[in-house]
């Protein structure tokens, strides 16, 4: 039996189609593969068969294999012979409660409920696997509807990228977390409960343990400024080194890897010096910071594509951003790159991010494009959202490659990647755990 499939747009994520959970199954599904790029950073294979039970990936197979050939007759075939086929990709930065921003932000904060606030998360993840990505870490909210959707996916109660959460991202009082900044002062108490924000070793080592208690599965911090926190503070550190080093030795107490935003190049050589996994945008960077990268096997999440959120705003609106935070919108945009510039022939090890958020879910792609214009390769940008971000995650037993035992997270797309990187923006097929999520012109036939 054979059959097509029509052609369906990434509106085609329906909500049925979405919310419906993933079946436990005993049957082969084999999906045949033009070329396949089964191992991030080493060349692609030719025609391929990837055969897949009960979610995972059973073996990989040369050549274009039928179900009799694995011992199941009945075994469902998707012919993708004419496509390209990788590992899910991996998002390692995005916030998928908003995609709000500026003075639009700041309305939103106090004019959405959580439960409002949970729809969004969950429109924002299906935007977000429609376009490839199979995994996301999401970096801070404040509500808790992102570790709420994080079980309600796992659970299979709703569909969307597997997410690894970090519940609220923390810092000083005045710092890029502090919710309040921006109101008038007697409206503090109202908006922020001060549980993310610490000032000295112990009250730091507190505010970790309170998102430990949240059940998050990773902390994320910042040392510096950030340019939307709402204060003309700068991008500099803002954060002592006994605070961060506490809140890095509390985190691995508990098991839990660390994320520190980072703009300026003290609050980067601080957080590298205590011990952070990742340096998320690290805008600004020096020798030092490169030394400490190589010496710690930190990673660099750059972030490049928040730029494409920046630009599209201010041409809505030019007035999107207050004057305070317009100033270092513009400085981001000026100086977007020119780390990642200096560190791919340094050999610091780079994890694809995005910050989702400031930008546009489901836009996630756009950042290959940044990486491979500030120097990477389409292959070394491919190896950060799959192998790299996978390890970053501590997920490596489980996806980034298409190898046995994995998770059968795949995507398919027309053209080669590795030639030009952009056909990542239009991906034409997305398999979760095995299930389809997203077609596009395809064929399937059941032998």
């Amino acid at each position: 039996m054979r059959w097509t499939l029509p052609l369906l747009t990434l509106g085609s994520l329906t909500a049925a189609a979405a919310d419906a959970p993933v079946p436990p199954t005993a049957e082969v599904t084999l999906v045949q593969a033009g070329r396949l790029l089964d191992r991030p950073g080493h060349a692609p294979r030719g025609p391929s068969t990837i055969v897949i039970r009960d979610g995972r990936i059973a073996e990989v197979r040369e050549g274009y294999v039928a179900g009799p050939a694995v011992g199941a007759p009945a075994a469902s075939v998707i012919d993708l012979r004419d496509r390209f086929v990788l590992p899910g990709l991996i998002d390692s930065h995005v916030h998928l409660a908003s995609d709000a921003g500026g003075v639009a932000a700041q309305l939103e904060a106090v004019q959405l409920s959580p439960a409002t606030k949970a729809y969004n998360a969950l429109a924002n993840a299906r935007k977000t696997l429609a376009a490839g990505f199979t995994t996301v870490r999401n970096l801070g909210d404040r509500d808790g509807v992102t570790l709420a959707l994080r079980d309600a996916i796992r659970d299979g109660q709703v569909v969307g990228p597997n997410i690894v959460d970090a519940g609220t991202s923390i810092s000083t009082t005045s710092g890029h977390m502090d919710g309040a900044l921006g109101f008038r002062d007697d409206l503090r108490p109202a908006l922020d409960s001060h549980a993310n924000l610490c000032d000295g070793a112990d009250a730091c080592r507190q505010a970790v343990r309170r998102q430990i208690a949240r059940g998050v599965d990773v902390i994320k911090i910042a040392t510096t400024g950030g340019v939307n926190s709402r204060i003309g503070a700068g991008l500099g550190q803002q954060m002592f080194e006994d605070e961060a080093r506490a809140i890095v030795e509390t985190a691995r107490l508990y098991g839990k890897k660390v994320a520190v935003h980072a703009h300026g190049a003290d609050g980067v050589k601080l957080a590298l010096a205590a011990g952070a996994d990742s340096i998320e945008h690290g805008t600004v960077m020096d020798d030092e910071c490169i030394e400490l990268f190589r010496k710690s096997g930190a990673y660099y999440v750059p972030t490049l594509s928040t730029v494409n959120g920046y630009l599209e705003r201010i041409a809505a609106d030019p007035n999107a951003y207050s004057p305070a935070v317009r100033a270092k919108v513009d400085w981001r945009i000026r100086v977007t790159g020119e780390s990642l510039r200096k560190v791919v022939p340094r050999g610091v090890r780079i994890a694809f991010g995005t910050d989702a958020g400031v930008s546009k879910h489901g836009r996630n792609a756009d950042e290959f494009e940044w990486m491979v214009k500030f120097g990477m390769t389409p292959s070394q940008a491919i190896e950060a959202a799959t192998v790299n971000a996978a390890d970053l995650l501590g997920l490596s037993a489980d996806v980034g490659s298409v190898e046995p035992g994995k998770r059968a997270d795949l995507v398919a797309v027309d053209g080669d990647p590795l030639e030009d990187v952009t056909v990542l923006k239009q991906v034409a097929w997305v398999m979760k755990d095995g299930v389809v999520r997203l077609k596009g012109r395809l064929a399937a036939t059941a032998d």
